[in-house]
């Protein structure tokens, strides 16, 4: 292999456009993924992300633009094996063992994963001999997992992984996930569960609208959605010109009490004091789920909720936070 074939990314996404109609579910994007990174891809149902997992996957193509994996097309390297994929559809297949599934899809590859590592890495040791259509929702996903694994691809893709899982299975299968990321090979996951993304993932891409709406750490979608949250008891006071205190980027009132977005705590506190309004005064960090919430928009609809999806450019790991507004 050729020092240039090593150099290209694990995923490229160039001018990508996939439409259904008049809805554009990818809208112009520009994504690079390298190899080895762990990469979370979050939107709100509708956002566009599996439009975006199956046009990697080659599942589909696009309208326009281009999409490579590790500098050719992605169906060669589905073919080859480089790419694992798990996804949220699929019927168990009746009367074969968890077993017998993942040596049969073991074979169909150039250079398998030998089947008991699969079968140990995805938790199955103890149910390989199980029947696939008699085992819970939660060991079905994990079954997927092997399937995907079976291939011993160096790109993974996960769509949803953990959604059927309890909070035990869940943190068991992200233990396995980082040891497979760990020998070098790359993960791309899309997820609702934001503390999945923040713990497990180097980079954060949020979707919204078809377009991504900021690429980075998690650190740093807190810190470009607005460092804090300042709360105070309006108590009858009027919450006039609270947007226009220093630092103030938005502002939420739920009854008597006001919610301030603020990319600077200490200068919105002190102009508060000076109004007299630091009633019931709390300043918190904001969380992932509140810079998910002002990164995207809409900001009363929550991960979970029917809509389409936003954009942007890559960054590498080490690169700044890209959010709409920089563009």
């Amino acid at each position: 292999m050729t020092t240039t074939m090593r150099s290209e990314p694990a995923v490229r996404f160039t001018g990508v456009v996939k439409a259904f109609g008049s809805v554009r579910a990818v809208d112009g994007v520009d994504l690079e993924i390298r190899r080895g990174e762990a990469v979370a891809l979050l939107g709100r149902n509708g956002a566009g992300k599996s439009t975006a997992i199956s046009l990697l996957l080659g599942l589909d193509t696009p309208d326009a633009g281009e999409v490579a994996l590790f500098g050719g097309t992605a169906r060669r390297a589905v073919r080859q094996g480089r790419v694992g994929a798990m996804l949220q559809d699929g019927r168990p297949v009746p009367r074969v063992t968890v077993r017998e599934l993942v040596t049969f899809v073991a074979r169909t590859y150039p250079a398998p994963m030998p089947v008991d590592e699969a079968l140990e890495l995805a938790g199955l040791t103890g149910l390989a001999r199980r029947r696939v259509d008699r085992i819970s929702g939660g060991q079905a996903q994990r079954v997927r997992f092997a399937v995907a694994l079976a291939g011993n691809p160096e790109l993974l893709v996960l769509d949803e992984p953990t959604a059927a899982l309890d909070v035990e299975a869940r943190r068991a299968f992200w233990d396995s996930m980082r040891v497979y990321a760990h020998r070098g090979n790359t993960v791309l996951f899309s997820t609702h569960y934001l503390e999945e993304a923040d713990r497990n993932a180097d980079r954060i891409v949020v979707v919204d609208r078809g377009r991504i709406a900021a690429d980075g750490s998690g650190e740093q979608l807190r810190s470009a959605a607005g460092g804090s949250l300042v709360g105070i008891d309006l108590a009858g006071a009027t919450s006039a010109g609270l947007r226009l205190l220093p630092g103030v980027t938005s502002v939420e009132i739920r009854g008597d009490r006001a919610r301030l977005r603020t990319s600077d705590s200490d200068a919105t506190v002190v102009a508060l004091a000076e109004r007299g309004a630091v009633r019931g005064l709390e300043v918190t960090a904001a969380g992932l789920e509140d810079a998910f919430l002002a990164l995207t928009s809409g900001q009363e609809d929550v991960p979970g909720q029917d809509r389409t999806t936003g954009q942007d450019r890559p960054t590498g790991r080490e690169a700044p936070i890209r959010t709409k507004e920089t563009i």
